[in-house]
């Protein structure tokens, strides 16, 4: 037997920062040990937009360019040892752009953040698209 559900879409708010954060949490604790164990120290922000520093550093256009952003000392190059006066690693996911890229897709908005928390963790490490496409595909 089959229900309709009416949604009163008048009534709907967008997703908060808040709520971003949830699924940001939720993807980062889906994935698979190994890696978790890898970003030990990681701190995952979420916030509407870049600020103009970063989207002057990433070329972007507009501020809807840029979904989400790593910025530490990658272990690919081999600089994972932290020095005095570092900044913690950091991943920066976008509320806004990843609500825009959302609202244009087919996709869910778990697995729109999941895609950009793995891209932008898979920085870190150095991964491929390839790679971080098969971690993806675990945590959601």
């Amino acid at each position: 037997m089959s229900y309709a559900v009416e949604m009163d879409l008048g009534q709907q708010t967008a997703p908060t920062l808040a709520d971003i954060e949830r699924l940001a949490d939720d993807a980062y604790t889906a994935l698979p040990k190994q890696f978790r164990g890898l970003c030990e120290g990681l701190v995952i922000l979420v916030e509407d937009f870049p600020d103009e520093e970063t989207l002057e550093d990433m070329n972007c256009e507009t501020e809807y360019d840029l979904l989400g952003l790593f910025r530490g000392r990658g272990l690919a190059q081999g600089e994972h040892l932290a020095q005095t006066g570092d900044e913690p690693n950091m991943v920066w996911l976008y509320r806004r752009p990843i609500l825009d890229f959302w609202a244009d897709g087919e996709d869910t908005l778990r697995a729109v953040v999941t895609h950009v928390l793995v891209h932008e963790i898979g920085h870190h490490f150095g991964l491929s698209d390839d790679d971080m496409e098969e971690i993806e595909r675990r945590a959601v």
